[in-house]
């Protein structure tokens, strides 16, 4: 079965009113979502619900009838699970029929894939960059890194809020010393199941194929002479460890931005290497902190602002990144889901590139 990504619908705006409605179609539309909506933000989407019939006679009236109607929240707490795929708003309701719901009680949205949602919201320039970013990332063709060992195979998945890890495929090897009569076969049986999964994905751009030893060799000629098509998408990089060590290896030395420039998760990461490497260097053209950072910005020396996707949704957050953009300066959302966004969060969740030394 392939895995075909599909891209974020943007079915009607009323700019006027601040509403866009979107209908999400993948988990990377939904870890977008859990960003660009924050506390106090206007929800509403069409729900169903059981309602009692007090008035039927019928046998199964106490279990009710479903009605389906739109269901608006006033949003008071976001939570995003992507191991599940799960989003839900939860918060104040107050739009629906009357006679239905009991406005002003709490309500829980569990934003579906495939499913049409309305927001209304003061939207500026990098909550509708976000958004058009949702809109654009399935048109970017996927990016694999294989991490593979003797007999142990990880692969890593370049979506927009991090990797996604599938694995480990293991392989019945027979050890080096202990060489059985089908081992050739049982290697080329693992090659392969890996080889299967890969496919599963639609619009493969590059494989970029890893590990410490030669294993990775073995398996690019595998896929030479019996996938000769993936086999030309396909980069051999060393690396000092396979599994998910040795993806965060590669992806920290800059080969996957050289690969995609539009790869999100190597920009970012590519960002915070950049900034811990002047922080490293006591270079004063960098700063870290929200008191630090709002005194440069405010005196217009933010050339470019990094801020944790988690740290968004705060106001003097939202102000500084304002500012940024309104004083000609960019702002990068860092995921928190990668490690470069953990080393962002233990820097305050917040950096800027200066424009001139202060």
């Amino acid at each position: 079965m392939k895995i075909i990504e599909r891209s974020m619908q943007i079915k009607n705006q009323d700019k006027k009113q601040g509403l866009i409605e979107v209908i999400p179609e993948s988990i990377d539309d939904l870890w977008h979502l859990s960003h660009i909506v924050e506390e106090n933000v206007f929800v509403s989407t069409l729900t169903t619900r059981r309602i009692q019939d007090n008035d039927s006679g019928k046998t199964r009236a106490d279990r009710g009838v479903k009605k389906t109607f739109f269901l608006g929240i006033r949003v008071e707490k976001i939570s995003f699970h992507k191991y599940t795929g799960m989003l839900r708003f939860t918060g104040v309701i107050e739009s629906g029929p009357e006679d239905l719901i009991p406005l002003g009680s709490h309500h829980t949205i569990n934003v579906q894939i495939n499913s049409s949602i309305k927001i209304q919201k003061t939207w500026n320039k990098w909550s509708l960059d976000r958004l058009q970013q949702a809109v654009d990332s399935s048109k970017r063709p996927t990016e694999i890194i294989i991490a593979i060992e003797d007999n142990t195979a990880d692969l890593g998945i370049i979506k927009q809020y991090g990797i996604d890890y599938i694995g480990p495929i293991i392989g019945d090897i027979s050890g080096k010393r202990n060489i059985a009569k089908d081992r050739q076969e049982k290697i080329n049986n693992y090659y392969e199941e890996i080889t299967k999964t890969i496919r599963q994905f639609d619009k493969i751009n590059k494989l970029i194929i890893i590990g410490p030893g030669f294993t990775k060799n073995g398996y690019y000629n595998y896929l030479e002479e019996h996938h000769s098509d993936l086999a030309k998408k396909s980069i051999l990089e060393s690396t000092g460890s396979g599994g998910h060590a040795g993806i965060q290896e590669v992806l920290k030395n800059g080969l996957i931005e050289s690969l995609s420039k539009d790869a999100k998760i190597a920009s970012e990461i590519s960002s915070v290497n950049k900034l811990l490497e002047q922080i490293g260097k006591s270079s004063n053209l960098v700063t870290y902190g929200v008191k630090q950072v709002s005194m440069a910005t405010n005196m217009g020396a933010t050339e470019k602002l990094l801020v944790l996707d988690t740290f968004v949704r705060e106001k003097e957050t939202q102000n500084i990144m304002n500012t940024v953009e309104n004083m000609g300066g960019t702002v990068e959302i860092i995921s928190s889901e990668h490690d470069a966004g953990k080393q962002l969060e233990s820097l305050g969740s917040i950096a800027s590139f200066l424009r001139y030394p202060i």
